[in-house]
């Protein structure tokens, strides 16, 4: 029989079903929500700084442009898509505002 190291089993790969939490009370979920947001927001900054860093490197001949430009192209898009992602977070909560109950 012929295997490949490289392709694990279903199950291995595969969660059990029956450890699956489905259900989370609305506090649970607002407070995982919260900290995924607030991990997003760290990594845009900790991304701006590091442009910072390379730039700062770039201008003592350490390292090539090419490094710097890809970096802060990385950090642009980062803060673009959080822009868009907070824009998108504004509309839904003046949708829900505008709801008739």
């Amino acid at each position: 029989m012929i295997t490949n190291a490289m392709i694990s089993p279903v199950n291995q790969v595969l969660p059990n079903i029956n450890q699956i939490q489905t259900k989370a009370t609305p506090a649970e979920a607002t407070e995982s929500f919260a900290s995924f947001l607030k991990s997003a927001l760290d990594d845009v900054a900790a991304q701006e700084q590091s442009v910072h860093k390379l730039n700062d490197q770039f201008l003592i001949g350490e390292i090539d442009e090419n490094k710097v430009i890809i970096a802060a192209t990385q950090a642009e898009l980062s803060l673009r898509l959080t822009g868009q992602v907070r824009n998108k977070v504004v509309e839904a909560y003046q949708e829900i505002m505008r709801m008739q109950l």
